[in-house]
């Protein structure tokens, strides 16, 4: 959608976004005291001077003075303009961005969003649950139930764990004193309302809770453990504003507080397996919340390590959820990521199993039993199609090949198909693409496969790469570049030359301030070449809004045919740093024969009207003044 993104959207970004997260999935951070240090990645130097402070959400180098937060780290890290900086922190935390359309000559007025309320309030509770484990009358029956699952004060502290008191309305009596703080209770999935009666009441009662908290330690929601027979055993809080259970993973902030650098991370299935690994040293598990494991969850570990092993269950229901945590992770398994699925003896879980055998002998068989997801996939597919025969071997390709084309990282989908052809002795590049398309999506979950990843390639077709950011990845398949689709227009594509006019609106680009020396942009008003009107256009937003920047011009048209053509010659920066190119008498000289070809334009009209009729006395001294100018500035030549 063509537009600006709103200002508050990217405040309210910045404020979901941990840059300790962005920045650590880039550099190697070590810690030092509150602050975080590692290598500088924008200057070269031996000792580190890159600081990243989680408190303040800012990253500064005392080596060569670069600093900002999460987004400006992006686009110098990255080498992205704003507007794909933006798209890619909103892919990493899971929204949409909106756009807005701006009238020429409007200004917004957005004022910066600050952090939901319901923050203040999640704490608040997160507070009140805390108190009752410590001093409610009835608290003997959770600590009680606590002491007997292993649990010390000290483990129950880090994760900040509480006791909801029976009774319906503790936390609303507590916290409220009007309607409006009802509804806010309401809003944080805090308070139910019967939508019968219009009774409220609170949503966790007689129950352990465990805060749910996000990457900077903000408390998002509560999973509740029952302590009587009242169904369900575990209750979540509902999505709210600022909760996303497909996004977020219980445990991950305090993993990140224990260790100062993951190398892997654990995932299991409950609220109480990730503390009671921690209780016992293992401090890097983490559980999702209540759902299957999802892409998004896989991409946000991602961005923290490159490895991530699997806990389940080895009964029927373990191995189910595996096959589902493999399918969401084959599309986000590029080169240098490695999972593995570690299955329990039967009637054991990660609490129960560390209890009787201790931390040792747990990462120990972590080390020896955890299966590769390679090996996992094959060895599944074969329980439903044995390659022992020529019919199980060419079903075994059916299931396989899809869920293998799925892997974007292509050292490793080379290596799955090696496997399979190993394992089936087909050439697997003979393969009819329809038999890999039309494969039963019943057996792996997976996607259909974007034609783009599916036979040869026309060379005049633009493909995007992989390793560009989302922004970019998200133009629809075979398109060509903007700036070649603007060539081929002209014919000129495959000269390598490029129009003076185009190379005049990239210096502009990145030197805003020469517009300024232009005569008023109203003058070239009539000219019909696209490449013209394109930097005829930057000319007239720099003249109206001088102090407009590179970014900000880029954002003015981000997502429109203008706003791809200004992208695609901002990317070809190195260009401008040619020693022989003289930009700025280039520039100059461009916009000069803009001005010529506008006169000779305009004489040749007047003449022509000349024939048909009588010039006006207005005419008759406008072509006397065209004609001088057009003969100083041939003379001039």
């Amino acid at each position: 959608m063509a537009g600006l993104i709103p200002q508050g959207f990217i405040d309210d970004l910045l404020g979901r976004t941990d840059i300790l997260e962005v920045v650590g999935s880039r550099l190697k951070l070590k810690k030092t005291g509150k602050n975080f240090s590692a290598l500088c990645p924008f200057h070269d130097e031996k000792s580190p001077s890159f600081s990243v402070s989680p408190d303040k959400q800012f990253y500064y180098c005392f080596g060569c003075g670069a600093g900002g937060n999460a987004l400006s780290f992006v686009m110098d890290f990255e080498r992205l303009d704003f507007p794909q900086a933006v798209e890619e922190l909103a892919r990493q935390a899971g929204v949409d961005v909106p756009r807005e359309e701006v009238r020429p000559g409007s200004r917004q007025a957005s004022q910066p969003r600050k952090d939901s309320p319901l923050y203040a309030l999640l704490e608040q509770a997160a507070a009140f649950y805390r108190q009752q484990l410590r001093h409610h009358p009835k608290r003997e029956r959770a600590v009680t139930y606590l002491k007997q699952r292993g649990l010390t004060g000290q483990i129950a502290k880090r994760y900040d764990i509480g006791f909801a008191p029976p009774g319906w309305d503790n936390l609303m009596g507590h916290l409220t004193t009007d309607s409006t703080e009802v509804k806010a209770l309401i809003e944080a999935g805090l308070v139910v309302e019967n939508p019968d009666s219009g009774k409220r009441y609170d949503r966790f009662r007689d129950r352990i809770i465990f805060p749910i908290r996000d990457s900077r330690g903000r408390t998002l929601g509560f999973g509740g453990r029952v302590l009587g027979d009242d169904k369900p055993k575990y209750l979540n809080s509902p999505e709210t504003p600022v909760y996303h259970k497909g996004q977020e993973l219980y445990g991950l902030y305090e993993a990140r507080q224990a260790n100062r650098q993951l190398d892997d991370v654990l995932v299991v299935e409950g609220y109480m397996d990730v503390i009671a690994l921690a209780q016992h040293g293992v401090t890097n598990a983490v559980a999702t919340l209540g759902t299957a494991t999802s892409e998004d969850h896989l991409k946000r570990l991602f961005r923290i390590v490159n490895a991530v092993v699997f806990c389940f269950d080895g009964d029927r229901a373990g191995i189910q959820a595996a096959w589902r945590a493999l399918n969401a992770c084959l599309p986000v398994m590029e080169d240098g990521r490695h999972v593995r699925f570690l299955f329990l003896p039967e009637g054991q879980d990660p609490d129960s199993l560390i209890r009787s055998e201790g931390q040792d002998a747990f990462r120990a068989r972590m080390a020896q039993q955890a299966q590769p997801l390679t090996d996992y996939l094959f060895r599944h597919l074969a329980e439903e199609a044995s390659p022992d025969s020529l019919e199980g071997k060419a079903h075994l390709a059916t299931l396989a090949l899809p869920l293998i084309e799925q892997v974007p990282g292509s050292m490793l989908r080379r290596l799955l198909r090696q496997q399979l052809e190993k394992l089936t002795g087909m050439d697997l590049d003979s393969v009819p693409k329809q038999a890999v398309a039309t494969a039963d999506p019943s057996i792996g979950h997976y996607a259909n496969i974007p034609d783009e990843m599916m036979g040869e390639r026309d060379e005049d077709e633009y493909y995007i790469p992989e390793s560009v950011s989302s922004a970019a990845s998200q133009r629809p398949p075979r398109q060509r570049a903007p700036e070649a689709r603007f060539q081929r227009k002209r014919g000129t594509e495959r000269s390598g030359v490029e129009s003076p006019l185009l190379t005049a609106a990239r210096t502009l680009l990145h030197h805003p301030q020469l517009a300024g020396l232009v005569k008023e942009a109203n003058q070239f008003a009539n000219e019909e070449s696209e490449q013209a009107q394109l930097l005829v256009a930057l000319i007239d937003a720099l003249q109206k809004t001088p102090t407009l920047s590179t970014v900000q011009l880029l954002a003015r048209w981000h997502g429109t045919e203008m706003g791809n053509q200004l992208s695609a010659l901002a990317e070809k920066e190195w260009l401008l740093n040619i020693p022989s190119a003289n930009l700025e008498q280039q520039f100059f000289d461009t916009i000069n024969n803009l001005v010529s070809q506008q006169t000779d334009r305009r004489i040749q009209k007047l003449l022509d009207q000349s024939a048909q009729m009588p010039l006006t006395t207005e005419e008759k001294q406008e072509l006397r003044g065209l004609l001088t100018r057009s003969s100083t500035h041939i003379n001039d030549k």
